[in-house]
């Protein structure tokens, strides 16, 4: 476990943390939050490792972390998202699919957004799993999500607000893959045990019902 480079799909390189279950297990992408990769987001990858998941957190920021709103904002706002999504992104699938299974990807908040632009952009991925976030629809229209998505939203969300979410929920209603959207009576960023907003009952049950979607579908 540590940070290793792979190479992007326009011959780039790019860094990421790295938690390994076991060559020939499934794998995760884990996106970061708009913090960039910390020790929480660490935290995370190490979790599905442990769960039985190669994981591998790509570092969308070149090693830029921060604990301020106002620094992580201005980091998320300069992010390119179509060249994390088509190059760091898809690159960070390529590289497990190398020793791993079937490659699953989830994120929370800034990584929300990516998991659903993954979903749209990134045929090489088997499902994924976006915690409270959304990507915008000029970019990755719900509509044209190739794979099994499984979402994760608070109800008390004024970034990913509740109507967002509606949005998101009735332009998947086409889809022949599974997709489904759980809401939780909590706040945005729920998940991270190191935000205000923390609810262990409602992580708990989220992380509950993404290992059985990742079991029935990676």
């Amino acid at each position: 476990m540590g940070m290793i480079e792979f190479q992007r799909p326009d011959g780039g390189k790019s860094k990421a943390y790295m938690a390994e279950a076991g060559k020939g297990k499934p794998g995760v992408v884990v996106i970061q939050e708009w913090w960039g990769v910390n020790d929480q987001i660490m935290g995370v990858a190490d979790r599905l490792a442990r769960a039985g998941y190669n994981a591998l957190a790509p570092d969308l920021y070149k090693g830029r972390v921060t604990a301020k709103g106002d620094e992580a904002n201005h980091l998320m706002a300069g992010l390119d998202f179509a060249d994390a999504t088509h190059q760091d992104l898809r690159g960070a699938v390529l590289h497990l699919a190398k020793t791993s299974g079937k490659i699953g990807v989830t994120g929370f908040c800034l990584g929300g957004s990516l998991s659903v632009a993954a979903a749209v952009h990134i045929p090489e991925a088997s499902a994924a799993a976006p915690f409270y976030g959304i990507a915008d629809k000029s970019f990755a229209d719900p509509a044209k999500i190739r794979m099994p998505i499984q979402g994760h939203f608070a109800n008390d969300d004024g970034w990913c607000t509740p109507a967002k979410v509606d949005e998101l929920e009735a332009g998947m209603k086409g889809l022949k893959t599974r997709h489904e959207i759980y809401r939780y009576d909590a706040k945005h960023a729920f998940t991270n045990e190191r935000s205000e907003a923390y609810d262990v009952n409602a992580a708990n049950l989220a992380w509950d019902r993404l290992l059985a979607f990742f079991k029935e579908t990676l």
